[in-house]
């Protein structure tokens, strides 16, 4: 643990979700193929479908309406859903589809092999302060374990715009009924989580990548109050 800043007072923990908690990329890649077989299985004129293509229809969308990606579950509902009106279902049997294709991503999305660390470690955490998670994605933490542990969970989308953006910081502080310096974010991104938070008033707690180093990554922004490589070292701040 090395701290960069004084820590103040610590009322409560928020956490970011994806490669904070858990590693999430051999998930991300599973469920984007996963994803598109289903949609390629959907229906015959979908077969030839490709993640390229997918990911124009994603851009696309993105230019028409440059908000969208805050939620990133609806910008993939939308994006599948104009695969399959551009291949000729109807706007019922496509919003089905969608739908469907959704439900089918949720599933794959929430395959995440949660280390027992991460469990031993909140639930020690959340003896002490009430937790939070804020994520810009969306995974969803009771589906694979981690719901009980946290208060509430705030996603962007539904509760604001995505990290950096203060909206889900300053939810989660008005819904704690705490002050904005009260709350020590824990997050592996040096700019949704170290520079976002600290930038509306949190402490900031920056969990390092294997071999990232903060005086050389390019994203590093603003000092966190405190650097660690494990999860478990939090617990000697209780």
């Amino acid at each position: 643990m090395r701290f960069y800043r004084p820590l103040g007072q610590i009322s409560a923990l928020t956490f970011d979700l994806d490669d904070t908690l858990y590693d999430n990329r051999e998930v991300i890649l599973r469920t984007e193929q996963e994803s598109l077989a289903f949609v390629q299985n959907y229906h015959p004129a979908l077969k030839a479908m490709q993640n390229k293509d997918f990911q124009q229809l994603r851009q696309s969308l993105r230019e028409t309406e440059p908000e969208i990606y805050h939620d990133v579950t609806e910008w993939r509902r939308r994006a599948v859903e104009q695969a399959m009106l551009n291949v000729g279902l109807s706007a019922r049997e496509a919003a089905i589809g969608a739908e469907a294709s959704m439900e089918n991503f949720a599933k794959w999305r929430s395959r995440i092999d949660v280390p027992q660390e991460t469990h031993d470690t909140l639930a020690k955490l959340a003896e002490k302060w009430p937790l939070v998670a804020i994520t810009n994605g969306n995974a969803q933490p009771e589906l694979f374990g981690l719901g009980d542990y946290f208060e509430f969970v705030l996603r962007a989308g539904p509760h604001g715009r995505s990290k950096p953006f203060n909206d889900m910081y300053h939810l989660a502080a008005e819904k704690l009924n705490l002050p904005l310096g009260e709350i020590l974010h824990v997050g592996d991104d040096l700019t949704t989580d170290v520079a976002g938070a600290i930038r509306c008033g949190m402490q900031a707690c920056w969990i390092r990548p294997e071999n990232a180093d903060l005086m050389t990554t390019l994203d590093s922004r603003l000092l966190p109050h405190v650097e660690i490589s494990r999860l478990a070292s939090l617990t000697t701040l209780i």
